[in-house]
């Protein structure tokens, strides 16, 4: 099964750069007014429509499984802002968070 999400962002220029240039995402312009990202698998599209009422946001984390999680946060965490830095924990991963330029908490992860 393959999963999307579609979500809010506040603006989409910046969007492509932050995904494209420091989390270093596959990026596209999508139907009007959207863009795609991928990573690992992983898709979120991005609108910049007024789909929903008040300023993007999410109470959850975006999980990304990645092989070389480690090789990742050393290329990110002085481009983003960490949430959590990278460490084990103990339901069997080892991860890192960051923000997003739209507010969105995301995890890199990998199964230890």
């Amino acid at each position: 099964m393959t999963m999307n999400l579609l979500l809010k962002c506040s603006d989409l220029d910046e969007t492509k750069a932050f995904y494209s240039e420091i989390l270093r995402f596959d990026v596209s312009d999508s139907a009007e007014g959207t863009c795609t990202v991928q990573k690992a698998g992983g898709t979120i599209i991005f609108s910049g429509g007024d789909l929903w009422e008040g300023r993007p946001h999410c109470t959850g984390t975006i999980y990304f499984f990645l092989p070389d999680v480690e090789e990742f946060y050393e290329s990110v965490k002085d481009k983003a802002i960490v949430r959590w830095p990278l460490e084990d924990m103990p339901y069997g991963t080892r991860e890192f968070g960051v923000k997003d330029c739209n507010g969105y908490t995301l995890a890199f992860a990998k199964r230890i």
